[in-house]
């Protein structure tokens, strides 16, 4: 929404003041200091780790002969790119018929499929993990015994300890961001041009693929890129599926690298390639997204009506229902099974119901309760410094305060190619050593998640500002006041609504952020996602479920806050990615 206010007859007040100190610059130095910290020295730390002699501390290429000589490292490589490449095709598989019913079609229940691909989203990826190794576990899961208990087998078909159905896990938590690039651009496209295509004789499933899907087609491939990149960069189900099934990705290969004793400059080296791949494939993204442009030439402006489906209306609604069954009601069914549960593997009988597990993680645990509460002081301490940095330099680059400042947005927008694991290994190469020492400390987790989720700060609050007009801060700087002042009665309250939005943004994927938080936490700073990742390994599922249930309880009233602040699908705004 533009705000403007009356122009002011005056000279610009950067000419008024021209040769006075302004105190400002304080602040703008201060948050540049920040950005080259918590970006460009991990980064660069990252870099000539991976060259330094861990012995002699000069340059070597003994790391990457290291990291590259045996063929389970090379193999591991390979595996995440498979993986990256199985998730992103079965994302869409799982997405794109979900976009295009709930943007292009009459489709009934479009707002309930919406909010359960919101639930989808919110739900981090290791208690989708969890849940489904509950489900498809090669013994004991429910689908196996169910199917067992049908049809008197010897043993089900399920086994969750593979690599397809790590395929399938990663596809089931990752497809909202498929979702979320189509519908964007299918909201985009006219009726009118289906219209036209209708006219000519092309029925309603000709039309779809013949003239809808090609307009929209970079968005999906854009979305599937993004998908890809989440995949190869996730650690936490690779970790609870791959390594007991006895195979390697890139992350968990990674995580071994910091075993005893840790290896940080071959991990170092290892991380290049993941690195690589990753600024290669979002500037593919970039490239595909901004063409996006000829869908708004062509549709946007026009009229938008749904499309009458008839009878497979329902046919398409059943679709929806069985990914929302994969990815929602059959994971949360077990999770709650599990975590009112005395002995999961019981069943659901009345003399298996306790409370016992939320009491155990929430009193009697020795450092479960402390998890949560570390979880929510290091998001919210991220999410405000992310927010104060995202902010100051929104400000710099949209009134281009200091000369290049576009450089500070392309750095804020950085860590956006920087998967967690990397980014933990960057940091630990710059702040473990003396003279910060910070690893094991609050700060390190602080300083990752904020630099971890900056992109998204950055993002809202750039869009944020360029919607003000500058002449309601040049009327404040005229009648005597600072930048300063400008920022704090007038560009502040107006982006009040803005920057809630972007700390929500920030905050809820901080509290459970995992990749970064496994390399960086010590013996009194670990968070929750750390110690469900430590529960999962002890086969504590009960309590496991219970603590990760009540991650997800305690998100519910951000979303509500969110939602009443921003809109009804703020989690799923294209901008947040």
């Amino acid at each position: 929404m533009a705000v403007s206010a009356p122009a002011l007859p005056s000279k610009p007040a950067a000419t008024t003041r021209l040769g006075r100190w302004d105190s400002s610059w304080l602040l703008w130095t201060g948050i540049i200091a920040v950005l080259l910290f918590l970006v460009v020295s991990p980064f660069v730390h990252l870099v000539a780790t991976s060259f330094r002699s861990e012995d002699t501390g000069g340059f070597t290429w003994g790391n990457y002969a290291a990291a590259y000589g045996r063929e389970r490292y090379v193999q591991a490589l390979v595996n995440s790119l498979e993986l990256g490449a199985g998730a992103a095709l079965l994302a869409g598989i799982f997405a794109v018929p979900l976009a295009w019913a709930v943007s292009r079609t009459n489709m009934p229940g479009r707002g309930l499929v919406r909010a359960l691909v919101l639930a989808t989203f919110i739900t981090p990826p290791y208690t989708g993990a969890v849940a489904w190794i509950l489900l498809a576990g090669p013994n004991a899961g429910w689908l196996n015994r169910f199917y067992v208990l049908l049809t008197g087998a010897d043993e089900g078909p399920f086994n969750i300890y593979s690599f397809p159905g790590l395929v399938a896990v990663v596809a089931l938590y990752s497809y909202p961001y498929v979702f979320i690039f189509t519908s964007a651009a299918l909201e985009l496209v006219s009726s009118e041009m289906e219209d036209a295509a209708n006219v000519l004789g092309a029925g309603t499933w000709l039309t779809m693929r013949r003239v809808t899907l090609p307009l929209a087609l970079p968005a999906i491939l854009g979305g599937l890129i993004i998908c890809f990149l989440e995949a190869i960069a996730l650690f936490a189900s690779p970790a609870m599926i791959a390594i007991p099934a006895r195979f390697n990705v890139v992350t968990t290969q990674l995580f071994q690298f910091f075993g005893n004793p840790v290896r940080v400059e071959v991990a170092a080296a290892y991380a290049m390639p993941l690195l690589g791949v990753t600024v290669l494939l979002v500037l593919v993204q970039r490239l595909l997204t901004r063409r996006r442009g000829f869908v708004a030439l062509t549709g946007k402006g026009g009229e938008r009506r749904p499309l009458a489906l008839g009878p497979w209306r329902w046919v398409l609604f059943a679709y929806a229902m069985l990914v929302a069954a994969l990815s929602v009601f059959l994971p949360y069914v077990f999770l709650l099974q599990a975590a009112f549960a005395k002995a999961w593997g019981r069943g659901f009988s009345l003399d298996n119901l306790s409370l016992r597990n939320f009491r155990f993680v929430l009193f009697e645990h020795a450092t479960a309760a402390h998890s949560v509460l570390n979880s929510f002081l290091f998001g919210g301490a991220a999410a405000t410094l992310g927010v104060v940095v995202a902010l100051g330099v929104a400000y710099i680059v949209a009134r281009r305060i200091v000369p290049f400042a576009g450089i500070l947005g392309f750095l804020c927008v950085a860590p956006f190619v920087i998967p967690g694991v990397v980014l933990a290994i960057g940091f630990y190469s710059a702040y473990a050593p003396p003279p910060l020492a910070l690893y094991g400390t609050a700060w390190i987790l602080i300083l990752a998640f904020t630099a971890r989720f900056l992109p998204i700060g950055y993002v809202n609050a750039s869009a944020a500002i360029r919607s003000l007009n500058p002449e309601m801060e040049e009327a404040v700087r005229v009648l005597g006041g600072g930048r300063l002042t400008a920022m704090r009665r007038v560009v502040a309250p107006l982006l009040k609504r803005s920057l809630l939005g972007a700390w929500l943004l920030m905050f809820i994927p901080a509290t459970r952020e995992l990749s970064s938080a496994i390399f960086l936490y010590g013996p009194n700073t670990k968070v929750v996602s750390v110690m469900i990742f430590d529960m999962s390994e002890e086969g504590n599922f009960e309590y496991l479920a219970a603590l990760a249930l009540i991650l997800q309880l305690l998100t519910l009233p951000l979303l509500w806050i969110g939602q009443r602040a921003i809109g009804r699908d703020f989690m799923l705004r294209r901008s947040a990615t």
